[in-house]
């Protein structure tokens, strides 16, 4: 094999095992191809040309990157140990019934919580998915309550199929109950998530707290903080 191909030919391969034989870490492998694309421009292509201009939006795109990831990282660690009135927990995939490890480590976030503060309600929120046997928001009850927090803490929002509907159906529930959610109200999602789920409660006018919830393997969290630039993006474009 050509010397110049192995390093391209290594990220290409590597990429393809993290995309197809690993889950969590999709935009990783992305990352890969992008990389193996960009050695191989550098290395093979004749015109300088291309090779300035590849070069140029590289580094414009790098930049852009680190200045969307600054205020996703700053927001990571939540706002402390507060105290709210309710807790919003945003939902993630369920796997038949079982919950995926993204729930699980927002409902481990929740019951802590809940555990030092034994006056907050938490509205779980989440519907069901096609390949989902139940709501996220009834195996959220199921596992709260499996793990001691009093059902009658707990109230389900089981219609939600989007984090803005999330927000927007849990805000509605609080309303309902004579409350203000600007008053005093958090949400609780994975640590890579906060962010967004900030920007998109400021669309809907209300200001929200958080509860970071710490993903487990460095990995996936690397994999999805990559990800929450490009539905930043969105969001700030598009919502």
């Amino acid at each position: 094999m050509n010397k110049r191909l192995m390093l391209p030919g290594a990220l290409v391969l590597s990429g393809l095992v993290l995309r197809f034989f690993f889950t969590g870490v999709g935009y990783i492998a992305y990352a890969m191809f992008f990389a193996a694309a960009l050695i191989a421009i550098m290395r093979f292509c004749k015109r300088a040309w291309i090779k300035r201009t590849v070069c140029i939006l590289t580094a414009l795109g790098l930049v852009y990157l680190i200045a969307i990831e600054v205020p996703i990282v700053g927001a990571a660690s939540g706002d402390g140990d507060r105290e709210y009135d309710y807790i919003i927990v945003l939902g993630a995939a369920v796997h038949g019934d079982t919950p995926s490890l993204s729930l699980v480590e927002r409902m481990s976030a929740a019951r802590d919580y809940m555990q030092t503060h034994p006056q907050t309600i938490a509205i779980v929120s989440g519907g069901q998915g096609s390949d989902e046997n139940i709501s996220e928001a009834e195996a959220m009850t199921a596992w709260l309550t499996d793990k001691g927090i009093d059902k009658s803490r707990i109230i389900a929002e089981d219609k939600a199929t989007s984090t803005l509907e999330n927000l927007e159906n849990s805000f509605n529930i609080i309303r309902q109950r004579g409350d203000d959610p600007n008053d005093s109200c958090a949400v609780v999602t994975s640590e890579y998530h906060i962010y967004r789920a900030k920007l998109l409660a400021q669309s809907l006018d209300v200001s929200v707290g958080s509860v970071a919830a710490h993903t487990t393997y460095l990995p996936i969290m690397v994999n999805y903080f990559i990800r929450e630039a490009f539905g930043v993006t969105y969001q700030l474009v598009f919502c």
